[in-house]
């Protein structure tokens, strides 16, 4: 019988990608492992490889076509004694084109387009992904998919996974009640007609723009945000960094303000290890390294890059990894791993004169601290003289589900006294 070759969930964030281009095309043979295609997710152009061997029967998504669903049918795989006839009446089809914009809209009662059989679900109702044939034994066998561990590309189960798996009756999907949705703003065409007569240029969104502006939403409407302010008396660590630089010149090596403010930020989660977490839904995980992501803008978006580990690297070693994930992640080369954990992250927009904003956390974050330019200021000394400074202003914001005022007070004063007593860190 002929197997549905499925979209692949690349990431747990994904729910839909552009088929970039085919690697094959209808009558070529595949073997488990060999690549495909490339798929464009929101953040990458990623490769996709065969989990099951056969023979490219259909090709059912062309290259190019975007907003393909996650687990939509894109292709069907022949196995041995199979020919392109027997495709028949394959449950899956090629996918209608996006509708023009001049094309009128479907009325609301219309019926939704066939789609691909659903992939089955867990007990805690997220998707289970297996290919086809490994489906197809299980319902045979009898075999809850939810119960068996993946062995395939990002954790698919193939065919030897159940094959090998002991019997375990499949449990029916019980469904869930839909959240209740949020109120509908104004349409896109209600908008459009509040700007007739005047120019503009319509942008189209592409996949990081939609995914962005998804997440974000939700975290300002789902996550109890709230701020601590600090300044932060930047003149001993200017002082430091140019003596360092001056040792390490070198080496080639020039150490930026952003990378103390990410070891000094690493190290305070480990000062204050109870606000290292993140919220898990039905529970809060605590981490025991400090995993800090760090925001890099990019043309059309930004990434977060999680420099793992970050309390047990050098200054060196912090600057150095940072560069080559931000320039991975300008030129969309990062793999998932590298822009997904974490539990803290930081946002710098000091470096466009900002003196101080609230960034909005990404979840399951904890909190993300939010850097402004340093700038000479008048200060207060000790013996109550008037000096001047160079100072920084951050916020903290921060998840009050994770981390309650006290906690985030405690840990945004680690991260002030890292920076304002630099030589310590490198005790």
């Amino acid at each position: 019988m002929p197997i549905e070759i499925l979209m692949p969930a690349l990431s747990p964030t994904m729910e839909e990608g552009t088929l970039a281009k085919w690697l094959v095309k209808e009558g070529d043979t595949v073997a488990s492992g060999d690549v495909m295609c490339e798929i464009e997710t929101d953040k990458a152009t990623m490769e996709f490889e065969a989990v099951d061997e056969g023979t490219i029967g259909k090709i059912l998504v062309e290259e190019g076509t975007e907003g393909v669903k996650v687990n939509a049918a894109i292709a069907v795989l022949l196995e041995d004694g199979e020919s392109a006839s027997d495709i028949g009446a394959t449950p899956a089809s090629k996918p209608e084109p996006a509708a023009k914009e001049e094309a009128a809209p479907a009325p609301a009662s219309a019926p939704a387009a066939a789609a691909a059989p659903a992939a089955p679900k867990s007990n805690d109702g997220t998707r289970v992904f297996a290919t086809p044939l490994a489906r197809r034994i299980a319902a045979q066998k009898g075999l809850d998919l939810s119960a068996i561990n993946g062995s395939g590309p990002h954790g698919r189960i193939i065919k030897s996974d159940v094959e090998n798996a002991q019997a375990t009756p499949a449990t029916a999907d019980t469904p869930k009640a839909a959240a209740p949705s949020a109120p509908a703003g104004p349409s896109s065409d209600a908008i459009a007609k509040m700007y007739e007569g005047r120019d503009y240029e319509e942008v189209k969104l592409d996949g990081m723009r939609k995914i962005i502006a998804a997440r974000l939403t939700e975290a300002k409407q789902t996550v109890p945000h709230f701020y601590l302010r600090r300044d932060i008396k930047l003149d001993a660590l200017l002082e430091f960094r140019s003596t360092l630089n001056g040792q390490l010149a070198d080496r080639k090596i020039k150490l930026s303000v952003n990378d103390f403010i990410i070891k000094a930020c690493a190290l305070a989660l480990q000062q204050v290890p109870d606000a290292n977490a993140v919220w898990a839904g039905d529970r809060i995980l605590k981490l025991t390294p400090s995993d800090v992501a760090v925001a890099v803008a990019i043309e059309g978006g930004l990434f977060t890059p999680v420099l793992q580990d970050s309390h047990q690297k050098s200054l060196s070693a912090l600057s150095a990894e940072m560069k080559d994930l931000a320039t991975r992640a300008r030129d969309r080369k990062l793999a998932p791993h590298e822009y997904q954990g974490g539990s803290f992250a930081i946002s710098n927009l000091g470096m466009f004169g900002i003196d101080n904003f609230d960034a909005v956390i990404n979840p399951p974050h904890g909190a993300i601290l939010a850097v402004g330019a340093g700038a000479k200021k008048p200060v207060v000394g000790k013996d109550g003289e008037l000096a001047i400074a160079t100072v920084m202003s951050v916020t903290l914001s921060v998840d009050h589900r994770v981390i309650d005022g006290a906690l985030g007070a405690e840990l945004l004063n680690a991260i002030v006294a890292n920076l304002e007593n630099p030589l310590a860190m490198l005790a």
